[in-house]
């Protein structure tokens, strides 16, 4: 059940150019200096399809390039390390042109035969070095190398969204040596050797990273007026967890960007005049996603009344500002086939507990619906990339209550999350 539309909220006070983010809009370019970033999260693995989670992915749009450019305001797919390609009418072929002369920051070339190893990796994953598959590609079979400029791609079945998938965080390039490492190597930031704008000067684990930028870098996206190297001379990113200590530092001038700005930061932050960005996401909302194979959502009419007994207008209207619209589908409004669902996630309470008591469940005597001598009482993780996610948890706790429907929130280490992700006798997960 979508909640509200993901958005990665930052707020910088210097008008700088850099691939951070889209910021370049406030003013005019600044060449040089250097910007020091709060990040609440400390990066987990820079592996380019763990890119999804926002820490890895910030640091990974810095070192990396994608074959092809995903232009925000159109969502037109653009040329960037490939010049063009083409595909069979079946989209089970795709045939990619390499610009000639792009470089990893090791001095290797970002050739055919270097993007056929990363989405050769990316696609089929490798059990030696513990590298899974990535969400993005589907139905990958094998790459073929044509000529040192030229590689194609064939899939066991139609695969139409490989094309948005090669400009996605997940499909960063980079080099073979990087790809020949495993898993747990690419915790580190030092070993990921990439082709983009800024290169991993050093790193204090689960503190700091420091970036330089690549004085030879040129090749941008093609439709990007700025070609060159970044403007910025470095980027110092810094783990600061405390949402305080982050806003604090902004005010104060003690940091140049952060990321992560609660709602209720927003307006002291606009007020000294503070840019605070909000981007969606061009991908799936927040919410909350139920296990049809446990035996207590395994009922349709129960995932459907969990839907609509949850109250997403007074969820945002408590917690968010106007940054953090309710959400009208699964996906967000910017990804490519969104599609309209408000009538069909109306909040409707009395709607809800006709469907609870259609499926069998009757309240006992401590207000939870029981059948067949289980309880409807749903565990769920924290998930702390999310803003505020742990009062979220709570209001909808609330909300399903008077249903007859417990909730139990979890805030256990990444271990156990990952443990009970996979077991179908847990009931819902984070969607995020």
């Amino acid at each position: 059940m979508p909640l509200l539309p993901r958005r990665n909220l930052l707020a910088h006070s210097l008008a700088l150019a850099t691939t951070l983010t889209a910021l370049n809009s406030f003013a005019a370019p600044v060449k040089g200096g250097d910007l020091v970033y709060l990040e609440q999260q400390a990066h987990t693995n820079l592996y380019p399809p763990a890119g999804g989670f926002y820490p890895n992915g910030g640091i990974l749009n810095q070192i990396t390039d994608k074959l092809t450019w995903q232009n925000p305001q159109t969502l037109e797919v653009e040329p960037w390390i490939a010049e063009s390609w083409s595909s069979n009418p079946d989209k089970t072929e795709y045939t990619f042109k390499i610009r000639p002369g792009v470089t990893f920051s090791d001095g290797s070339p970002l050739d055919a035969a270097a993007v056929a190893k990363n989405f050769d990796t990316y696609g089929l994953g490798n059990k030696a070095l513990r590298l899974p598959v990535s969400e993005v590609i589907n139905n990958y079979d094998h790459s073929e190398v044509i000529d040192p400029l030229t590689v194609k791609f064939y899939f066991k079945k139609p695969s139409p969204g490989f094309l948005q998938g090669t400009a996605t965080i997940g499909s960063g390039l980079v080099s073979v040596k990087t790809l020949n490492r495993s898993f747990d190597e690419l915790g580190d930031a030092r070993n990921i050797i990439g082709s983009g704008p800024f290169v991993v000067k050093s790193e204090v684990l689960g503190r700091e990273v420091n970036l330089a930028a690549r004085k030879d870098y040129l090749w941008g996206p093609k439709n990007s007026p700025q070609q060159g190297p970044a403007n910025l001379d470095s980027i110092k990113i810094l783990v600061t967890p405390e949402d305080s200590v982050r806003i604090g530092a902004l005010l104060a001038g003690q940091a140049d960007f952060i990321r992560q700005i609660q709602a209720y930061d927003e307006k002291q932050a606009s007020d000294q005049q503070f840019p605070v960005y909000a981007a969606p996401t061009r991908g799936v909302n927040d919410g909350i996603a139920l296990r049809p194979d446990n035996p207590l959502v395994s009922d349709i009419r129960v995932r459907q009344a969990l839907l609509h007994g949850t109250n997403a207008q007074q969820v945002v209207d408590t917690l968010f500002s106007p940054n953090y619209p309710v959400a009208t589908s699964i996906v967000a409004t910017t990804a490519a086939g969104y599609v309209d669902l408000r009538d069909r996630l109306k909040y409707d309470p009395d709607l809800a507990n006709k469907l609870l008591d259609e499926a069998g469940w009757k309240k006992g005597s401590n207000g939870l619906r029981e059948k067949e001598g289980r309880t409807l009482n749903l565990t769920i993780y924290e998930s702390l990339p999310q803003p505020q996610n742990k009062e979220v948890l709570q209001l909808v706790a609330q909300q399903w209550k008077p249903l007859g429907v417990g909730l139990t929130i979890r805030s256990g280490d990444a271990g156990s999350h990952a443990i009970d992700t996979v077991d179908p006798q847990k009931n819902a997960r984070q969607c995020d």
